[in-house]
């Protein structure tokens, strides 16, 4: 019994090995493909949050080019300012120069008589204050030489106060240049970011990219189409009121035998409608001229235009000056409903106000969109709408 039981121990114990040796070679050639695996890549973002991360880019792109333009009308306003003070500067220099140069002449004539003394330093002196306490000194000046003095003193003191308001001037102006350069940095900063994200999806996903693109368009103009039915029909209605009230005055003026006074128009009339649309329509006009010029941040034409830029230009064709920026624009004229929008509006986008477009009607703007576009025909739903200013 005993002598076969040993070989079967060995059997089991041998199986046993051979086992744990698989086991463990299977482990290595594991764990040794894993070392060789390249690294997991980070998950790559979905076309949708890259969109969504380049309009953001070029909005904050856009906030910083409102920002430029701000800091660049300041400084040309502070740099003329300065040039002017300057000028004035030099002028009242001058001035303080002929004054001394007389009481050089009295001193010259003091001395020439043997009366220069404490009189001629006083009259060649730079602040003939320090000296006016002595009483004494005051009676050898004649009446002409005392005015002399008042004189020379008024205007050194209106001279260093024109010295010292350049000198606050240009520190502005040097203020206003460092803002400018700062935001020039960050435009570039933002755009470079943006051509980044887009340099690095494959033409399978540029062209997916477009797809959505395209989505977002054609649901823009949807929008814009259902708005300019809306319009329409309002429009419309208001031919239909005029009509029965034309009918309703000439058959009250029948039955009177006498013309009716014409109804009084006030603000908003008719008149005031004509007008702003004459104006609009220079406005429309012009900006259509404008069609497929480049988008250039910074840019007031005639070449390229950035969206404030085209919108200035614009309303200058119907005799009306618009501030620079968005910002500013807005403030200008009066606000009304999207709804009540008429061609020659100022539409606003977005909750900074970084960006504008002209309502030609039917939904649509002409507008600089963004770098990279063309000054184009677009639904005003592209964007986020902030609101509608009538210049004029």
């Amino acid at each position: 019994m005993a002598s076969h039981r040993k070989p079967r121990t060995s059997r089991i114990r041998t199986s046993h090995a051979v086992g744990i040796t698989s086991a463990a070679l299977t482990s290595v050639a594991l764990l040794a493909q894993t070392a060789n695996a390249a690294p997991a890549e980070p998950d790559k973002p979905s076309l949708e949050e890259v969109q969504k991360k380049v309009d953001e880019l070029y909005r904050e792109a856009g906030t910083a080019t409102q920002k430029y333009n701000l800091a660049k009308e300041r400084s040309g306003q502070q740099r003329e300012k300065l040039n002017d003070l300057q000028d004035e500067v030099a002028e009242r220099t001058e001035k303080v120069n002929d004054a001394r140069r007389e009481l050089g002449q009295i001193a010259a004539a003091q001395y020439r008589n043997g009366s220069a003394s404490d009189a001629a330093v006083l009259l060649l002196s730079d602040n003939p204050d320090d000296y006016f306490a002595q009483r004494q000194l005051m009676g050898q000046l004649s009446g002409r030489q005392h005015k002399a003095v008042e004189d020379f003193k008024t205007l050194q003191t209106q001279a260093n106060d024109k010295r010292d308001e350049a000198t606050d001037s240009l520190a502005q102006l040097t203020d206003t240049e460092s803002e400018l350069k700062t935001s020039k940095q960050d435009v570039q900063q933002k755009l470079g970011e943006a051509r980044e994200l887009l340099s690095k999806l494959t033409e399978e996903e540029k062209k997916r990219l477009a797809e959505l693109e395209r989505q977002r368009e054609a649901e823009a103009k949807r929008k814009a189409e259902e708005l300019a039915r809306k319009q329409a029909a309002e429009e419309e209605a208001k031919r239909r009121a005029a009509e029965e009230a034309a009918k309703e005055e000439a058959a009250k003026e029948e039955a009177a035998e006498e013309p009716a006074e014409p109804p009084a128009s006030g603000d908003g009339g008719a008149d005031a409608g004509d007008s702003y649309a004459a104006k609009a329509e220079k406005v429309i006009a012009w900006a259509e001229t404008q069609i497929g010029k480049p988008y250039v941040w910074g840019a007031a034409g005639p070449d390229s235009y950035d969206c404030s830029g085209l919108t200035q230009k614009a309303w200058a064709q119907a005799g009306i000056s618009l501030p620079r920026t968005t910002w500013d624009q807005v403030k200008v004229g009066t606000t009304v409903t999207v709804e009540n929008a008429k061609p020659g509006d100022l539409v606003f986008f977005y909750d900074d106000i970084s960006h504008v477009g002209i309502y030609i009607g039917n939904g649509e703007m002409i507008h600089a969109p963004k770098p990279g576009a063309n000054v184009r025909t677009e639904s005003i739903y592209y964007m986020p709408i902030h609101s509608v200013v009538r210049p004029a």
